[in-house]
């Protein structure tokens, strides 16, 4: 056995076939390690592949991290433009960028805010209106209370400035309207107190005029008497005389001075005398009488008609005034000029503004 494994005792065949066979064991050791090599080279190529890989997929998504950061930060930029000022253009724009977010719940956190601002922007156009339509008929309570519940609505902390503004408009207009509605009360009491001092004036002088007529008339009737009396005790009176002012008067003259005859005519001169005294006395009461039948009656003074002058100043000075029938028309037709765009402007500007009615008298 051992003679047999020493190649140095191999006969020439077993020294060929010996080296066959370890050239054969060598190759194949050296194939195996060189394979060995080349696998272990593949391994390290799909490894750094695979980290390859995984780096850029790092680097990808790093990336869509970026872009999501920048658009939900644009995204928030003009949900705050169209928040602050919420016209159809900034809206839109806000949506506009919201689609390109991509986390599902930060959208939806920005599309219920967009729905909160086109609710608020209704709201605010609606209040802005019913301010509006109030001011142009500041008289109506309806509208104030319309107008008021409008504002009421504006609960929004971005709302905060229109609504301050939107109430000291109310304010403003509420006043200016008790104001007119104080003033118009004022001046009917006026004119109704106006008209009754008037009235009582007028039916004093209408009095006043029957009674004097009344006192001249009655004067006139005891004159009348007091001739007639004196015409008909009188027998020496001139009967001619009395007839030419009462006919029953002188046919009692004449009866008297009938029945005197001749018994009388001594006494003639001093009769007649009588009759130029007496007839002196009618005269002045026939004078007296026609002045009272002469004297004309006291016209009464027309009512006088008032009318209404509604106005509208800017720093004390009148810059719209015109003339109405009623008070109501006034205050009304004054109330649409203060409300009007340059009064508003002025007003502004800092100036002072008012506006009032007032009674004017056209007769």
């Amino acid at each position: 056995m051992k003679k047999t494994l020493n190649p140095l005792n191999w006969t020439k065949k077993q020294q060929i076939i010996g080296g066959v066979v370890a050239v054969v064991l060598v190759g194949g050791v050296t194939s195996g390690v060189v394979a060995d090599v080349n696998h272990q080279t593949e391994v390290r190529k799909i490894e750094q592949l695979k980290k390859d890989k995984i780096e850029k997929a790092k680097v990808r998504a790093e990336k869509a991290r970026q872009l999501e950061k920048s658009n939900e930060a644009d995204s928030k930029k003009l949900l705050d433009i169209a928040e602050k000022n919420p016209t159809d253009k900034n809206i839109k724009l806000a949506e506009d960028s919201i689609l390109k977010v991509k986390n599902a719940e930060v959208k939806k956190v920005f599309d219920n805010q967009v729905v909160g601002i086109k609710n608020r922007g209704k709201l605010e156009t609606e209040a802005k209106t019913s301010v509006s339509n109030y001011q142009k008929d500041a008289m109506n309570q309806d509208k104030y209370k319309t107008a008021q519940q409008a504002v009421n609505k504006l609960t929004s902390s971005y709302s905060k400035g229109l609504k301050d503004t939107l109430n000291k408009q109310l304010a403003t207009s509420k006043k200016q309207a008790d104001d007119a509605t104080k003033a118009q009360q004022a001046k009917s009491a006026s004119d109704s107190k106006t008209k009754v001092t008037n009235t009582n004036k007028e039916q004093s002088d209408s009095t006043g005029s029957t009674t004097n007529n009344s006192n001249n008339a009655n004067t006139g009737t005891d004159s009348q008497s007091t001739v007639n009396n004196d015409v008909a005790s009188g027998s020496n009176s001139y009967g001619g005389g009395s007839q030419n002012n009462y006919s029953q008067g002188g046919s009692n003259t004449s009866q008297n001075n009938s029945n005197s005859g001749s018994s009388n005519q001594g006494q003639g001169n001093n009769g007649q005398s009588n009759s130029n005294s007496n007839s002196n006395t009618n005269t002045g009461g026939t004078g007296s009488n026609g002045g009272n039948s002469g004297q004309p009656t006291q016209p009464s003074k027309p009512a006088p008609v008032w009318k209404y002058r509604g106005w509208v100043s800017v720093d004390g000075v009148r810059v719209y005034q015109q003339i109405f029938d009623t008070p109501g028309e006034a205050g009304a037709w004054a109330q649409q000029m203060f409300n009007s765009s340059d009064i508003i402007q002025a007003s502004f500007d800092g100036k002072r503004c008012n506006f009032g009615t007032e009674p004017v008298q056209v007769n």
